[in-house]
């Protein structure tokens, strides 16, 4: 009989709260070497899994977060996939959600999991939360039935839950529970056992090659609607040089005012072949256009219905459409598919 072997985990480092410690002169929060951090915490010994490590050679603030950063994150989880059994990516909790989203994305295929996770308190703190989500995350990341791994895509663990990644979104810059997935359960929550949400995880049917895509078109902006908009405001964002793609963020389940001034920007914006996708600004609940007349017409115009997405997810979904030269024939009916779980279908 072949006796089990444990999985292997590839911890990826980026940067974040969770590898920081106080300079001692000034009390601001610096990156620590990576091999500290795990020697701080014994307790990742008594996993029942490897652990492997690696990381930026220069640790970076999410806030500096790029789209080539979210490349270099792909390209280390491909070139060891066919080693390790899980990913676990620390990083900071500003972008997170960003990055999470983007990976999900770029990763076609995926029967692995991805799980980023960071902390809101640097791992030397007395009250930090940085062990519990480092030690969940690559539990969760291990699970295994049958010889094969329980999660399957991009998640986030953070504060006792893991969420689909491309399904959540910062709430908070001070609680432990700093994030919300505002329209899709949670995968897993970690109480006494780890209960998984089973009928809900994302499952490769298929055993088509790992396919990663990375390229990334930036020329895309996320516009909020506001009572006070003006005409030349909203006319010079539209004609903003090499502008792809919008994001614009409307009231309620999709609204936006009636002025003919607005609807002929928007509707001459869609005629030259920019992708505008309407995603609400409310925390949770779907954009659906028809319901009211103040969405009718921009449903009449050909806006892009980005259904109950987070912004997080459309504008990286946008970036990365546009990078791989979807025709404009197919890129809103593409658009409003779900393609990792990312809206309700």
């Amino acid at each position: 009989m072949k006796a089990l072997t444990k999985p292997n985990i590839l911890l990826i480092y980026t940067g974040g709260t969770i590898g920081m410690i106080k300079d001692a002169d000034t009390g601001a929060l610096k990156a620590f070497n990576f091999k500290k951090l795990i020697k701080g915490i014994p307790e990742l010994k008594l996993l029942d899994c490897t652990i492997e490590t690696v990381s930026f050679e220069k640790p970076i603030d999410s806030s500096n977060m790029q789209i080539k950063d979210w490349q270099k994150m792909a390209a280390i989880i491909e070139e060891n996939y066919l080693n390790f059994d899980g990913f676990v990516v620390l990083h900071g909790s500003d972008t997170m959600s960003y990055s999470a989203s983007a990976l999900s994305f770029m990763f076609e295929n995926l029967s692995k999991p991805i799980v980023f996770t960071g902390s809101q308190l640097p791992i030397g703190d007395l009250r930090t939360d940085a062990k519990e989500n480092l030690i969940t995350a690559i539990q969760i990341a291990s699970l295994q039935d049958k010889g094969k791994p329980v999660i399957q895509e991009v998640s986030l663990y953070f504060e006792y839950k893991l969420y689909r990644g491309n399904r959540t979104t910062k709430i908070s810059a001070e609680h432990f529970n700093a994030f919300t997935s505002p329209n899709f359960p949670e995968l897993v929550e970690s109480g006494v056992h780890l209960n998984v949400n089973t009928s809900i995880l994302l499952k490769q049917k298929t055993t088509k090659k790992l396919k990663v895509n990375t390229s990334f078109d930036d020329n895309v902006l996320i516009l909020k609607l506001f009572p006070g908009i003006n005409k030349t405001i909203l006319h010079a964002l539209l004609h903003t040089p090499n502008l792809k793609g919008v994001i614009l963020e409307t009231y309620g389940s999709g609204n936006a005012p009636m002025e003919n001034w607005f609807i002929s920007e928007i509707d001459n914006a869609i005629q030259r072949g920019l992708h505008i996708v309407n995603v609400t600004q409310c925390s949770g609940g779907s954009v659906l256009m028809g319901t009211y007349e103040t969405s009718t017409q921009l449903k009449e115009i050909g806006l892009i219905s980005g259904k109950n997405i987070t912004t997080e997810a459309a504008i990286t979904k946008l970036m990365y459409l546009l990078g791989q030269n979807v025709a404009n024939s197919v890129f809103k009916t593409i658009f409003e598919t779900p393609l990792r779980g990312e809206m309700n279908d």
